[in-house]
């Protein structure tokens, strides 16, 4: 009798077991799908706004970016995975200023820790979202984000190249009168002092004739 009554208590925890899996199983029937099916629905899929797939610099509706080449993205990256060359230019007031030639940005060795991005003074970096960066060969990892041809900086009105002409101008009259007024002291400074060796010496001659 005891074997029997076990085989049936058996039994019975054997038939609850698998109704609790078919009601688990069932539920999870009519629960609304998880699972993405890439890349079938490519069209629909969405990706956080947050996450982090490739470095881009940005470009503004007119097709400029806001990169001085300071280098300090390049000297933050603790992969270097940034490697920026720049060159110098003339500008329409006849100084030099440096100007971005490449930047070099290597996806393969890239950590996505974003210290590029949050040390840039000039806000010219942001991570894209766009994670579709498979490629067959390391190479094309390297990617040369500065890819939209330079452009020109506008040319300065007539009126801007004389305000800076005569800036100019002021500069020099200035440092010329700075320079005039140290030298005109300076002389003065001597002559005071010429005097003042002049006077100490006609004293000593004066004491030595009255003894």
């Amino acid at each position: 009798m005891g074997s029997v009554k076990d085989y049936f208590s058996s039994l019975g925890s054997g038939i609850a077991s698998l109704l609790k899996g078919m009601q688990v199983t069932g539920k999870e029937f009519i629960t609304p799908k998880i699972t993405e099916q890439y890349p079938e629905n490519r069209d629909t899929v969405k990706v956080p706004d947050r996450f982090r797939a490739v470095l881009e610099l940005k470009y503004d509706s007119e097709g400029r970016h806001k990169c001085i080449a300071c280098g300090i993205c390049e000297r933050n990256c603790p992969n270097g995975t940034i490697s920026l060359t720049t060159k110098m230019v003339d500008t329409p007031d006849g100084k030099k200023k440096r100007k971005l030639d490449t930047y070099s940005y290597d996806l393969g060795s890239c950590t996505f820790c974003q210290l590029c991005v949050t040390s840039c003074p000039q806000d010219a970096l942001e991570f894209s979202n766009d994670f579709e960066q498979a490629v067959f060969t390391r190479e094309k990892l390297v990617r040369k984000l500065n890819y939209l041809p330079e452009k020109e900086e506008p040319a300065p009105s007539p009126e801007e190249l004389a305000r800076i002409q005569a800036e100019r101008e002021a500069k020099i009259a200035a440092a010329k009168a700075a320079a005039a007024a140290k030298k005109a002291a300076a002389q003065a400074a001597e002559a005071i002092d010429a005097e003042q060796s002049a006077a100490a010496d006609n004293l000593g001659a004066e004491k030595e004739n009255n003894n």
